[in-house]
């Protein structure tokens, strides 16, 4: 009898889905894992807990460290993909198959502390939120070129759509299982979850915290691929871009008209002959580059809205821990 009240009183209590995504954190996850044990203890009498693991394509003993401590520890799980599918595919496969009542997402290098978790799930319990979110007060480590380039693009985006982008912002949220099943009903194929996280709504708190350096190992955004991911961003969360494009098509129009204009008028009038073809030259590249620029960006959308019709899956699973489990 006490253990069937023992057993119902641990059923009652809520889950908590911890979703990590890796890609070559085989040094970095120990360190992890044994930092996230520390707070989880302190929850036990309150939550369940799961951690699920999202192997990224690594090439390094990542896998092998999950299976150790797939092995080691029942609340622990793990997904690994046949390739490396990007981080946006990793964080939606962990949603997917996590089965708490709120949903936590976490990097491996502990750049994402942990001992923030109690204050997010109070921020949930009594405050009434619907998602806690995290963003750094500061870059301190970062080479100031990107922490530059990082405040512009912020600058840009939430000037560019009508999703607010927190500056800042990290992927570390904490959210109910309403927000995560409406963030898992947008299926698309081209993800960018900072944005999606504004688009559906629901309340959010903002939890400041100052910088913290990587535990181990090196990061995986180089310059150019954050560069490549706020492309990415923008694209799939605005069509200003195709406005601008639109403008300077009749900024140059009328331009040209003015010139053809100027032109007729300084032959009737002075009977000087037509010359400058120097600066003519210069005035076609210019203009040649100016057409370029906007047929990239109409093919940048073009290309965004082929790979959807594609239907392509978001990833594939090569391997999970129920396969090590039988």
């Amino acid at each position: 009898m006490e253990e069937r009240l023992e057993k119902e009183k641990k059923e009652s209590r809520k889950l908590l889905s911890i979703v990590v995504p890796c890609l070559n954190e085989e040094a970095a996850l120990p360190l992890f894992f044994e930092e996230t044990q520390k707070v989880l203890v302190t929850l036990r009498e309150q939550y369940r807990y799961e951690m699920i693991f999202v192997d990224d394509g690594s090439k390094d003993g990542t896998l092998q460290v999950l299976r150790a401590l797939a092995e080691k520890q029942q609340e622990v799980r793990y997904l690994s993909f046949s390739r490396n599918f990007g981080k946006e595919a990793a964080m939606y496969a962990g949603m997917e198959h996590a089965k708490g009542d709120y949903v936590v997402i976490m990097d491996a290098d502990l750049q994402d502390p942990p001992a923030l978790l109690p204050q997010m799930l109070q921020a949930l319990e009594e405050e009434g939120y619907d998602s806690v979110a995290t963003r750094r007060v500061s870059r301190q480590g970062e080479p100031p070129i990107r922490s530059f380039f990082a405040r512009m693009f912020y600058k840009i985006i939430n000037r560019m759509s009508d999703v607010d982008i927190m500056d800042g912002a990290r992927d570390y949220r904490m959210m109910r299982r309403v927000m995560v099943d409406a963030i898992l009903s947008m299926g698309e194929y081209n993800r960018f979850s900072k944005g999606i996280f504004g688009w559906v709504g629901y309340s959010t708190k903002w939890l400041p915290y100052e910088n913290v350096q990587r535990v181990a190992g090196e990061t995986k955004w180089s310059f150019w691929k954050l560069f490549a991911y706020s492309i990415e961003g923008i694209v799939a969360f605005s069509t200003v871009p195709l406005s601008i494009a639109t403008v300077m098509g009749l900024f140059f129009c009328a331009l040209s008209f003015f010139m053809v204009l100027v032109v007729i008028g300084k032959t009737l009038l002075f009977g000087d002959p037509v010359g400058g073809w120097p600066s003519l030259a210069c005035m076609i590249l210019f203009v040649g580059g100016v057409q370029l620029f906007c047929l990239g960006i109409m093919g940048k959308y073009l290309s965004k809205t082929y790979l959807e019709t594609k239907k392509r899956p978001k990833y594939l699973l090569r391997e999970t821990e129920k396969e090590r489990r039988r």
